[in-house]
């Protein structure tokens, strides 16, 4: 799995590809939580991932339940219909917005505030 991270107008979006699975979610998790921090937007861009076991679904949902103590905005964008399947048979759709495509869910979560934290740091993977 390959991660590469991108503002896209004050949004970090984190492209996602390949597959999220026990071996690799962990890295996910290190790749995107330091992200979401208050006041911050985040997307998952998931149109390269491949797959999604049982753990990159937990990974998922850690990231899901960090950005919701930190008052983050996150989003997932692209996933394949097989992806989709998966989060939905499981009942993990509930927890995410999730958008057909990365501009759609920029637009989604927002562009962070000017006087917000998120605007006072630079981020940089």
């Amino acid at each position: 799995m390959d991660i590469t991270i991108e503002d896209r107008s004050g949004v970090k979006v984190a492209v996602v590809a390949g597959e999220i699975d026990g071996s690799t979610s962990s890295r996910l998790e290190r790749a995107v939580a330091p992200f979401l921090q208050e006041d911050t937007r985040v997307v998952l861009d998931l149109g390269r991932t491949t797959f999604v076991s049982s753990a990159g679904l937990r990974a998922l949902l850690l990231l899901y339940r960090e950005a919701r103590a930190r008052r983050a905005r996150l989003a997932l964008a692209g996933a394949s219909r097989d992806v989709k399947e998966v989060m939905s048979s499981t009942g993990f759709l509930r927890f995410f917005r999730l958008t057909e495509t990365v501009e759609d869910a920029v637009s989604l979560v927002g562009a962070p505030s000017a006087s917000g934290p998120a605007s006072a740091r630079s981020m940089t993977s």
